[in-house]
Formats: C-alpha cells, sequence, structure tokens
C-alpha cells in the first residue's frame, strides 16, 4: 500500500467536493517550529473557509499520505531530518519505509494518484540561475508538463532566472495564467518585468480552461499565478539585491542541487530581518484562497 488517503478527503472526492492539495516542505524545510505548523494549519482553515477540503500531503514511515491530520502536522513541524523528496526520491523513500516532505512535483504525483485536481503552494521551482552552465533545473517542471494538476502560486521563487522558467514552461507546453494580472509575480515581489500571455478575471475562468485542457486530452498542469497581496510585497531591487548576495554565500559556500533552495531562502530570510518570512506565509494564505475558489468552480 503506497497510497493512504484521509477518509474525509476520500469522502469528498468520492462525492464532486472541492478538495485542495498542499504541500509538506513548507513545513519541514520552510519555516521553524512552532510557526511551520501554525501556517500550515491556517493554511488548511482558509481553504475550509472557502468551502474546500484541504489535503496535506507528506510521506509518512513509507505511504504517501493524502490529507495529514493535524497531529501528523505537528509531528511534521518538530520532526529533525526529514528528507526532501521530489520524483528520484519517491521510490526509494517509500521502499525504505522513512518519512518525506514532498516538493511542488511530488505533490502533483500524490494528488494526481489520489485524484485530486487543484494544488496550492507558495512558489514553484524553475530553472536556476547560470543554469547554463550548471544544469540545475527543477523537477517541478518536467512534472507540470506531464502530471494532470492545477497549480496555484505566486510565481516561480525569485532566487530562480524567471525569463528562462518561463521559456521553458513554454516549451513544455504548460499554460501559465496570471490571476487579474498580464505580469509574472516574482514570489516576494508583484512585478518581474515579464508579460503573460494570458490575464484571468475570475476563479471560473480559470476552471473552465483547466477543464477545457484536460478534456481535450492535453496532459500536464497549468500554473495559475496569483500575485501577493500588495501590503505585503516586498520591493523589487531591495529583494533583487538581497537575492545576488545570497547567491554570492551559496557559491562560496560550495552548495548546490536540491540545497541551494533552503540556503536561499534561509539567507534572504535572515538578510531580511524575518521580512521575506512574513511575505512568504501571507502569499500562501492568499493562494490558498483562491486555489479554493477555483477548486468549488472546478467542482461545479
Amino acid at each position: 500500500m503506497y497510497l493512504k488517503v484521509n477518509p474525509e478527503v476520500q469522502k469528498a472526492l468520492d462525492n464532486n467536493q472541492p478538495v485542495v492539495a498542499l504541500e509538506s516542505t513548507i513545513i519541514s524545510h520552510g519555516m521553524p517550529y512552532p510557526q511551520n505548523v501554525e501556517t500550515a494549519l491556517n493554511v488548511e482553515k482558509i481553504i475550509r473557509e472557502h468551502g474546500a477540503v484541504p489535503a496535506t500531503i507528506g510521506i509518512i514511515d513509507g505511504v504517501c499520505v493524502a490529507g495529514m491530520t493535524p497531529e501528523e502536522i505537528e509531528e511534521f513541524g518538530k520532526r529533525k531530518g526529514i528528507a526532501k523528496v521530489s520524483r528520484r526520491d519517491l521510490p526509494v523513500i517509500v521502499a525504505k519505509k522513512q518519512w518525506g516532505a514532498t516538493t511542488v512535483a511530488t505533490t502533483m504525483i500524490v494528488a494526481a494518484m489520489a485524484g485530486i485536481k487543484v494544488f496550492v503552494t507558495g512558489g514553484i521551482g524553475g530553472v536556476h540561475r547560470g543554469a547554463q552552465q550548471t544544469f540545475d533545473i527543477s523537477a517541478d517542471l518536467q512534472e507540470l508538463a506531464h502530471t494532470d494538476v492545477a497549480v496555484v502560486c505566486a510565481g516561480a521563487k525569485a532566487i530562480l532566472d524567471l525569463p528562462l522558467t518561463l521559456e521553458y514552461l513554454e516549451t513544455q507546453g504548460v499554460p501559465v495564467l496570471g490571476y487579474q494580472t498580464k505580469e509574472l509575480p516574482s514570489f516576494y515581489s508583484i512585478h518581474s518585468g515579464l508579460e503573460l500571455d494570458y490575464e484571468m478575471d475570475s476563479p471560473k475562468e480559470i476552471a473552465d480552461a483547466i477543464k477545457a485542457k484536460w478534456e481535450m486530452g492535453l496532459d500536464g498542469g497549468v500554473i495559475i499565478a496569483n500575485p501577493i497581496p500588495k501590503e505585503y510585497a516586498l520591493e523589487e531591487s531591495f529583494i533583487n539585491g538581497v537575492i545576488d548576495e545570497a547567491l554570492a554565500d551559496a557559491k562560496e559556500k560550495g552548495i548546490h542541487g536540491k540545497d541551494v533552495t533552503p540556503f536561499l531562502l534561509a539567507a534572504v530570510k535572515d538578510k531580511t530581518e524575518g521580512k521575506s518570512l512574513d511575505s512568504n506565509i501571507q502569499l500562501v494564505y492568499n493562494n490558498a484562497r483562491l486555489g479554493a475558489k477555483i477548486a468549488v468552480e472546478f467542482c461545479k
């Protein structure tokens, strides 16, 4: 048994009621305890308030769980040394019966196994800066090309090469839909200077586009880019300066591969005196509100 679906989640799916998937990397690798648990439970609460059932996804003793209990989320937040699991790691972590936190890619995989169509996260992974030399490209982008789950996010993480990330998504045929914006948001800030092809005005418009894609047999995900609320956004030039410093630190320390993102996010948090963490939490809450509304419309 590789998959365990929470009975409440299963019942909602069986009755065509809206369900929203959530990742667990944000709990184990994104924030310190107890803020991580508090944020995760708040996100679930927001999803319920907007008419959907939350399903936080993680791997517990080698079983993929779609819909962790509050006790499991608490344990996830406290437990040290939980592996960060992407597609390549999944079979090994399952076979070894270990605990694993799901990235965007693995959350999509488990959500698809369970039959969940909408997933809310902070920001997706993408093409790393300097990828022309390092070939460092997140597995999230390949997953988006193949797995039928819609991902609500505040764009790609600001530490990435955003123009190249958009190019890669276009090559893979992944629609990037701006929610009430024509510009790709860049995680901590509203602006990136990168124009999107499609601006969607309502959750219903987004749900219609997702439905059309999958009913036409076009495999793969959809990105719904939802800008951070203005009052929590960080000034673009300020955050870019901070990220450049953090990248130089990472290079100097020889940090690469899947350790880069957690290192950079922690460095940015320190350099912004915690402002980036507050922004991160607020953008996830904002995405949860939109994701629940899209799931409600999709079920109609």
